[in-house]
């Protein structure tokens, strides 16, 4: 490996210790849930998934396993629907 790629593996090291670097704009996931698949979508800063539960609640398992879990604080938590 030449020294360049180790500077940029360093600095994309460097890079993932500091998560307030990253802004997460739109991505959209696919989850295998127990019984089905489900898609989640991020844009304008606000959530959507296929599955019921979010539509009656604006809030589901699959929303909070990426908030919570997978992206941690990296990305705003949904808000329950009132």
């Amino acid at each position: 490996m030449d020294s360049g790629m180790i500077g940029k593996i360093d600095k994309a090291k460097r890079y993932a210790q500091e998560p307030h670097r990253f802004h997460f704009e739109a991505f959209t996931v696919k989850i295998d849930g127990e019984n089905n698949s489900h898609v989640v979508k991020f844009a304008n800063n606000k959530w959507d998934c296929d599955c019921d539960y979010f539509r009656s609640r604006g809030i589901c398992t699959h929303t909070i396993s990426i908030t919570n879990y997978i992206l941690k604080d990296m990305v705003p938590a949904p808000v329950e629907a009132g």
